[in-house]
């Protein structure tokens, strides 16, 4: 969620002119393909074996049957977004992307040689008063696609030689995402799919992932629900709705795997970007994540938090962090005991 990932943001915007002759956000220049040793060759992503049995369908069924009275979130807002009613999310039942391709912004594991293959999704259900990407998020900038559209972007990401298939943001679109994930497989998807989320994730929607996404990438952004409430827009429950998600992904992936190349296959990456006066709470955050999920979790705790929307109004987030704050945040991971610090 930093600098790199904004200026990655603002260049693949650019690139929606070129939706005619490729999807959103893709310029195709190629195409490259990735040399797979055995071990890579060999492996296969979950969905696959989901899409065999039937069981891929199934769940796309279900979730789909979710946007009648969307519960995707725990907003639990209840629009009948298939009729056209409007969720928190600001979406009704169309799907709306505002850019994609690959990304090397993202953690090593991710990113490889070849980059993560990111689509962000337009709008969002957590609103975020500080948000980096608002454009996106807050105010939906992005294009409506249809479901082949998004298959196809993927397929194109694939062909790029990116190393996964990034889902930003995607917890309103989950619905979207698996109809694409069945419409890529025929013609060849293969690439574990990364959910990339702020947190606040509905975990009965979780459960359902189970088996069709490979790598969990959620925040965890805020130990203290009155904060959470007031930085993003009223969701006091965060800390527990993140801590019940994470313990369900952990359970589904376990811990980061990754090939002989050094890139994930599954498992999973906890992002806690630190905040001014201590405000995300990650003294308590590392604590939590070595007695929860054990030292060995992979975790980002990032120092790029910057002022960005309405931060700047607001005097406990109208700064950067001090070099002391970030010295602090470390030196609480290690008195955690966390050993697999990725950045």
């Amino acid at each position: 969620m930093g600098s790199t990932r904004r200026s990655f943001v603002k260049q693949s915007a650019e690139a929606v002119a070129l939706l005619a002759v490729a999807p959103l956000g893709c310029s195709r220049v190629g195409p490259v393909k990735a040399p797979m040793g055995e071990e890579a060759m060999a492996w296969e992503p979950g969905y696959l074996a989901l899409a065999r049995s039937g069981e891929l369908a199934a769940r796309a069924e279900q979730l789909w049957e979710v946007l009648a009275s969307c519960q995707l979130c725990p907003r639990r807002c209840g629009a009948n977004r298939l009729a056209g009613e409007v969720g928190v999310c600001s979406l009704t039942a169309r799907l709306k992307v505002h850019s994609a391709g690959p990304h090397f912004g993202e953690e090593p594991p991710l990113v490889g040689r070849w980059g993560s293959g990111t689509i962000f999704f337009s709008n969002c259900n957590l609103l975020c008063c500080f948000c980096q990407n608002w454009e996106i998020n807050h105010r939906g900038d992005g294009t409506f696609l249809g479901i082949d559209a998004l298959a196809d972007m993927m397929l194109a990401l694939q062909e790029r030689g990116c190393h996964n298939i990034n889902l930003v943001t995607p917890t309103h679109v989950v619905p979207h995402v698996v109809r694409a994930v069945i419409r890529a497989i025929p013609r060849g998807l293969r690439l574990p799919l990364v959910y990339n989320t702020g947190g606040y994730d509905n975990p009965e929607v979780v459960a359902l992932l189970d088996g069709i996404v490979d790598i969990y990438l959620p925040d965890f952004k805020y130990q203290d629900g009155e904060v959470a409430a007031k930085f993003s827009a009223g969701a006091r429950d965060y800390p527990e709705v993140a801590a019940e998600v994470i313990r369900e992904m952990h359970r589904q992936v376990g811990v980061l795997a990754v090939d002989e190349r050094g890139i994930a296959r599954r498992g999973l990456i906890i992002r806690h970007l630190v905040l001014p006066n201590n405000l995300s709470g990650t003294d308590r955050f590392v604590r939590w994540v070595a007695a929860e999920l054990g030292p060995g979790t992979a975790v980002n705790i990032m120092s790029q938090y910057r002022p960005e929307h309405r931060a700047p109004g607001m005097p406990e987030l109208a700064r950067r962090l001090t070099h002391e704050e970030w010295r602090q945040a470390l030196a609480w991971a290690r008195e955690a005991g966390l050993t697999n610090l990725v950045s």
